[in-house]
Protein backbone atom coordinates (compact mmCIF):
# COMPACT_ATOMS: atom_id res chain seq x y z
CA UNK A 1 0.00 0.00 0.00
CA UNK A 2 1.32 3.34 -0.96
CA UNK A 3 1.51 6.41 1.01
CA UNK A 4 -1.72 7.94 -0.34
CA UNK A 5 -3.45 5.03 -0.18
CA UNK A 6 -2.87 4.88 3.35
CA UNK A 7 -4.30 8.37 4.12
CA UNK A 8 -7.66 7.73 5.39
CA UNK A 9 -10.19 9.73 3.28
CA UNK A 10 -13.10 11.27 4.53
CA UNK A 11 -16.59 9.29 4.97
CA UNK A 12 -19.58 10.45 3.23
CA UNK A 13 -23.05 9.23 4.61
CA UNK A 14 -26.57 9.96 3.81
CA UNK A 15 -27.25 10.33 7.46
CA UNK A 16 -23.73 9.76 9.54
CA UNK A 17 -25.28 10.43 12.84
CA UNK A 18 -28.32 7.89 12.15
CA UNK A 19 -25.57 5.23 11.08
CA UNK A 20 -23.55 5.73 14.53
CA UNK A 21 -26.41 5.86 16.50
CA UNK A 22 -27.69 2.85 15.28
CA UNK A 23 -24.03 0.88 15.33
CA UNK A 24 -24.13 1.46 19.42
CA UNK A 25 -28.05 0.23 19.63
CA UNK A 26 -26.40 -2.65 17.93
CA UNK A 27 -23.41 -2.81 20.62
CA UNK A 28 -26.16 -2.63 23.86
CA UNK A 29 -28.10 -4.96 22.25
CA UNK A 30 -25.56 -7.50 21.35
CA UNK A 31 -23.03 -7.04 24.35
CA UNK A 32 -26.24 -6.02 27.04
CA UNK A 33 -23.51 -3.65 27.92
CA UNK A 34 -22.57 -0.02 26.75
CA UNK A 35 -18.87 0.19 27.76
CA UNK A 36 -17.64 0.28 24.30
CA UNK A 37 -15.30 2.87 22.71
CA UNK A 38 -16.38 5.48 20.15
CA UNK A 39 -13.71 3.53 17.95
CA UNK A 40 -15.83 0.43 18.12
CA UNK A 41 -18.75 2.07 17.05
CA UNK A 42 -17.25 3.95 14.61
CA UNK A 43 -15.68 0.38 13.11
CA UNK A 44 -19.00 -1.38 13.76
CA UNK A 45 -20.98 1.98 11.55
CA UNK A 46 -17.72 1.87 8.69
CA UNK A 47 -16.32 5.42 9.34
CA UNK A 48 -12.85 6.54 10.12
CA UNK A 49 -12.59 6.94 14.34
CA UNK A 50 -13.28 10.65 14.30
CA UNK A 51 -16.32 10.27 12.68
CA UNK A 52 -18.38 10.00 15.71
CA UNK A 53 -17.00 13.54 17.01
CA UNK A 54 -18.73 15.45 14.33
CA UNK A 55 -21.84 14.50 16.10
CA UNK A 56 -21.27 13.18 19.69
CA UNK A 57 -17.99 15.40 21.42
CA UNK A 58 -18.43 12.97 24.08
CA UNK A 59 -20.09 9.42 24.66
CA UNK A 60 -22.68 10.14 26.92
CA UNK A 61 -24.06 12.19 24.26
CA UNK A 62 -24.41 9.66 21.87
CA UNK A 63 -26.05 6.96 24.79
CA UNK A 64 -28.04 9.88 25.02
CA UNK A 65 -29.06 9.26 21.41
CA UNK A 66 -29.77 5.78 22.14
CA UNK A 67 -31.37 6.53 25.11
CA UNK A 68 -33.87 8.52 23.04
CA UNK A 69 -33.95 5.47 20.18
CA UNK A 70 -34.99 3.03 22.73
CA UNK A 71 -38.07 5.59 23.74
CA UNK A 72 -39.10 6.18 20.63
CA UNK A 73 -39.28 2.25 20.11
CA UNK A 74 -40.88 1.46 23.07
CA UNK A 75 -43.38 4.59 22.18
CA UNK A 76 -44.12 3.27 18.70
CA UNK A 77 -44.35 -0.70 19.88
CA UNK A 78 -46.81 0.62 22.55
CA UNK A 79 -48.92 2.68 20.22
CA UNK A 80 -48.94 -0.52 18.04
CA UNK A 81 -50.35 -2.38 20.78
CA UNK A 82 -53.08 -0.08 21.56
CA UNK A 83 -53.61 0.86 17.49
CA UNK A 84 -57.31 -1.09 17.31
CA UNK A 85 -58.61 -1.23 21.13
CA UNK A 86 -60.98 1.35 21.95
CA UNK A 87 -61.57 0.80 25.50
CA UNK A 88 -59.56 2.32 27.85
CA UNK A 89 -59.18 0.06 30.28
CA UNK A 90 -58.19 -2.94 27.53
CA UNK A 91 -55.98 -0.43 25.98
CA UNK A 92 -54.16 0.19 29.19
CA UNK A 93 -53.65 -3.70 29.96
CA UNK A 94 -52.43 -3.67 26.07
CA UNK A 95 -50.31 -0.77 26.33
CA UNK A 96 -48.78 -2.29 29.65
CA UNK A 97 -47.92 -5.71 27.96
CA UNK A 98 -45.41 -4.24 25.42
CA UNK A 99 -44.25 -2.14 27.44
CA UNK A 100 -42.98 -4.92 30.04
CA UNK A 101 -42.15 -7.09 26.75
CA UNK A 102 -39.93 -4.34 25.37
CA UNK A 103 -37.74 -3.78 28.58
CA UNK A 104 -37.24 -7.72 29.50
CA UNK A 105 -35.92 -8.48 25.63
CA UNK A 106 -33.27 -5.81 26.02
CA UNK A 107 -32.24 -4.94 29.79
CA UNK A 108 -29.21 -2.85 28.76
CA UNK A 109 -31.14 -0.68 26.76
CA UNK A 110 -33.39 -0.62 29.19
CA UNK A 111 -31.39 0.05 31.80
CA UNK A 112 -29.98 2.79 29.41
CA UNK A 113 -32.98 4.63 29.25
CA UNK A 114 -33.95 4.50 32.95
CA UNK A 115 -30.98 4.22 35.31
CA UNK A 116 -28.39 6.51 36.63
CA UNK A 117 -25.57 6.47 33.83
CA UNK A 118 -26.68 9.15 32.03
CA UNK A 119 -26.74 11.30 35.12
CA UNK A 120 -25.49 14.12 34.48
CA UNK A 121 -22.02 15.60 37.02
CA UNK A 122 -23.13 17.17 40.58
CA UNK A 123 -25.00 20.16 39.51
CA UNK A 124 -23.68 23.80 40.80
CA UNK A 125 -26.64 24.67 41.83
CA UNK A 126 -28.11 23.34 44.95
CA UNK A 127 -30.01 19.95 44.43
CA UNK A 128 -33.67 21.93 45.57
CA UNK A 129 -32.80 24.58 42.68
CA UNK A 130 -32.41 21.70 39.86
CA UNK A 131 -35.34 21.22 37.43
CA UNK A 132 -36.51 17.36 37.93
CA UNK A 133 -34.18 15.24 35.14
CA UNK A 134 -32.39 18.39 34.33
CA UNK A 135 -28.96 16.03 34.49
CA UNK A 136 -30.28 13.95 31.68
CA UNK A 137 -29.49 14.53 27.75
CA UNK A 138 -32.56 16.49 26.28
CA UNK A 139 -33.23 14.44 23.80
CA UNK A 140 -33.63 11.63 26.03
CA UNK A 141 -35.83 13.46 28.27
CA UNK A 142 -37.76 14.50 24.88
CA UNK A 143 -38.29 10.87 23.51
CA UNK A 144 -39.16 9.67 26.93
CA UNK A 145 -41.95 12.34 27.75
CA UNK A 146 -43.46 11.00 24.10
CA UNK A 147 -43.04 7.43 25.28
CA UNK A 148 -45.34 8.42 28.28
CA UNK A 149 -47.71 10.69 26.41
CA UNK A 150 -48.58 7.26 25.21
CA UNK A 151 -49.77 6.06 28.42
CA UNK A 152 -51.23 10.08 29.35
CA UNK A 153 -53.40 9.81 26.35
CA UNK A 154 -54.84 6.51 27.33
CA UNK A 155 -56.07 7.44 31.00
CA UNK A 156 -57.15 10.90 29.31
CA UNK A 157 -59.33 9.15 27.11
CA UNK A 158 -60.94 6.56 29.81
CA UNK A 159 -61.17 10.14 32.10
CA UNK A 160 -63.57 12.08 29.32
CA UNK A 161 -65.78 8.82 28.96
CA UNK A 162 -65.96 8.26 32.51
CA UNK A 163 -64.31 4.54 32.58
CA UNK A 164 -62.05 6.30 35.41
CA UNK A 165 -62.97 7.87 38.65
CA UNK A 166 -60.66 10.56 37.87
CA UNK A 167 -61.82 14.49 36.32
CA UNK A 168 -60.40 14.87 33.04
CA UNK A 169 -59.49 18.32 33.52
CA UNK A 170 -58.01 18.00 36.42
CA UNK A 171 -53.88 17.83 35.96
CA UNK A 172 -52.74 16.29 39.28
CA UNK A 173 -55.76 13.62 38.78
CA UNK A 174 -54.72 12.68 35.30
CA UNK A 175 -50.46 13.24 36.46
CA UNK A 176 -51.31 10.95 39.21
CA UNK A 177 -52.94 8.33 37.85
CA UNK A 178 -50.24 7.80 35.02
CA UNK A 179 -47.29 8.08 37.35
CA UNK A 180 -49.19 5.24 39.42
CA UNK A 181 -49.93 3.22 36.42
CA UNK A 182 -46.11 3.98 34.95
CA UNK A 183 -44.90 3.38 38.34
CA UNK A 184 -46.62 -0.33 38.23
CA UNK A 185 -45.15 -1.32 34.95
CA UNK A 186 -41.49 -0.04 35.19
CA UNK A 187 -41.45 -1.94 38.80
CA UNK A 188 -42.52 -4.81 37.23
CA UNK A 189 -40.03 -4.43 34.31
CA UNK A 190 -36.76 -3.61 36.38
CA UNK A 191 -37.91 -7.01 39.19
CA UNK A 192 -38.78 -9.01 35.92
CA UNK A 193 -35.69 -8.07 34.52
CA UNK A 194 -33.59 -9.39 37.45
CA UNK A 195 -35.77 -11.76 38.15
CA UNK A 196 -37.29 -10.88 41.37
CA UNK A 197 -41.30 -10.88 40.97
CA UNK A 198 -41.33 -14.08 44.01
CA UNK A 199 -44.11 -15.57 40.94
CA UNK A 200 -43.86 -18.80 39.41
CA UNK A 201 -46.09 -16.78 36.96
CA UNK A 202 -45.01 -15.92 33.40
CA UNK A 203 -44.66 -11.93 33.29
CA UNK A 204 -47.16 -11.31 31.08
CA UNK A 205 -49.74 -12.88 33.23
CA UNK A 206 -48.13 -11.08 36.18
CA UNK A 207 -48.77 -7.96 34.12
CA UNK A 208 -52.35 -8.40 33.23
CA UNK A 209 -53.25 -9.35 36.89
CA UNK A 210 -51.20 -6.23 38.78
CA UNK A 211 -53.17 -3.77 35.77
CA UNK A 212 -56.13 -5.23 36.43
CA UNK A 213 -55.59 -4.64 40.18
CA UNK A 214 -54.43 -1.10 39.99
CA UNK A 215 -57.23 -0.70 36.73
CA UNK A 216 -59.89 -1.20 40.11
CA UNK A 217 -58.84 1.61 42.15
CA UNK A 218 -59.51 3.70 38.79
CA UNK A 219 -62.78 2.75 38.31
CA UNK A 220 -65.90 4.11 39.79
CA UNK A 221 -67.46 3.30 42.63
Amino acid sequence: MTGAESIERPYHHGDLRRALIDAALALVTEEQDWSFSLREVARRAGVSHNAPYNHFPEKRDLLGAVAAAGFDALRDRMRAAIARVGSPRAALLACAAAYVKAGVENPALYRLMFGPALAAPAPAVRPSAAKPDSGRPAEARAAGAGAKAVLEEIILRGAERGVFAISATSKSELAVAALSNWSAVHGLTMLAIDSLTGSELAVDTLVNRIMRTLLEGLEPR
